[in-house]
């Protein structure tokens, strides 16, 4: 693709043993338990992993590695700064303080707050795994188009993220945990995956098939994602992106929120079925232009069989926009 450059050998290498490593995590039963193999894995008829059913991911991991847990100014240890996973011990002390620290019940708009109380069950010290050191590499450009964008949101909608103006959370941006409405129905047929994310009840609908993308001219919200499976993990490629997205639309994404979407970028997913009750999915992200090397997410997604998916009732007409707006006015005036 115009405008990206490969990773090189070294990040390739570290970037293949982030899933491993989690896998193998994942894979170590509780006390009791008799660890799943690939022999009792659900499988489709056609012999793939079955990766049908609801999925959360809601999570109090922070999304880089960083100071403060998220929602929260609980600190995060020193002796966890520069590492990729919290001691048991860690786990359990920044669970504590966390929820003591959060309001008894949360609300936002009309929904309770769901983010979640407990760290991913990897115990990895942010969501962002690679780089070594869980932080996104950001072109300081980008970062002061964020700062800008961010600055304007109560004067201009284009500003606004497209969340709150209730188009798309985008890729990755969709699978990322927020507050609440952390939930993920998975469809599967030979011929085609689809995801049906509950915030802005979005659906992507993702061809598994060996065709070429759509023509480089052709700019998409969520882009181009074309499916593919590598052994027992399927692989989901998706290019041709719009310039008017934003990479994450959250607050719980801290510094990333605002940054733009570039139209070289692409997005490279791997979902891989490790137990009955988990699946990793992992995506790594490219684009030369905002940032100085491909990085990397990768958590667990736990599978929720009693979860009931509501309608997230939001379109782009809604009145959050114009009260936005209107609230930034009542302030240039004094009121």
């Amino acid at each position: 693709m115009t405008g990206m450059v490969p990773a090189g050998t070294a990040a390739r290498s570290s970037r293949a043993l982030i899933p491993v490593a989690l896998a193998a995590l994942l894979a170590v039963p509780a006390a009791g338990q008799t660890p799943d193999s690939d022999a009792t894995l659900p499988r489709t008829p056609d012999g793939r992993p079955d990766l049908q059913g609801v999925w959360t991911n809601a999570t109090i991991t922070p999304f880089e590695r960083g100071n403060t847990m998220p929602y929260t100014d609980v600190a995060v240890p020193e002796s966890a700064a520069d590492r990729a996973v919290f001691t048991e011990e860690e786990a359990a002390l920044l669970e504590e303080r966390t929820n003591a620290r959060r309001p008894e019940v949360l609300g936002a708009y009309n929904v309770w707050m769901d983010a979640g109380d407990r760290l991913l069950s990897t115990r990895q010290t942010s969501l962002v795994v690679d780089p070594p050191d869980g932080r996104v590499p950001v072109k300081a450009w980008a970062a002061a188009d964020r700062e800008e964008r961010i600055a304007r949101q109560r004067d201009d909608y284009r500003a606004m993220s497209t969340w709150d103006r209730c188009i798309t959370r985008g890729v990755p941006g969709s699978m990322l945990p927020t507050g609440y409405n952390n939930a993920y129905r998975i469809l599967q047929t030979p011929g085609l995956v689809v995801i049906v994310h509950e915030m802005i009840h979005e659906a992507r609908i993702i061809p598994v098939t060996d065709r070429a993308h759509i023509d480089g001219g052709i700019a998409l919200w969520t882009g181009d994602a074309r499916a593919h499976w590598e052994g027992d993990t399927l692989v989901v490629d998706t290019t041709n992106f719009n310039d008017r997205a934003m990479i994450v639309t959250s607050s719980n994404g801290g510094r990333l929120k605002g940054l733009p979407v570039g139209d070289a970028m692409r997005v490279v997913e791997r979902f891989t079925r490790v137990s009955r009750g988990e699946i990793v999915w992992e995506a790594t992200i490219e684009d030369a232009d905002v940032y100085d090397r491909p990085w990397t997410i990768s958590m667990p997604l736990t599978r929720a069989p009693g979860y009931e998916m509501f309608e997230y009732a939001c379109h782009e007409g809604n009145q959050d926009v114009a009260i936005y707006l209107g609230g930034g006015r009542a302030e240039e005036a004094g009121r």
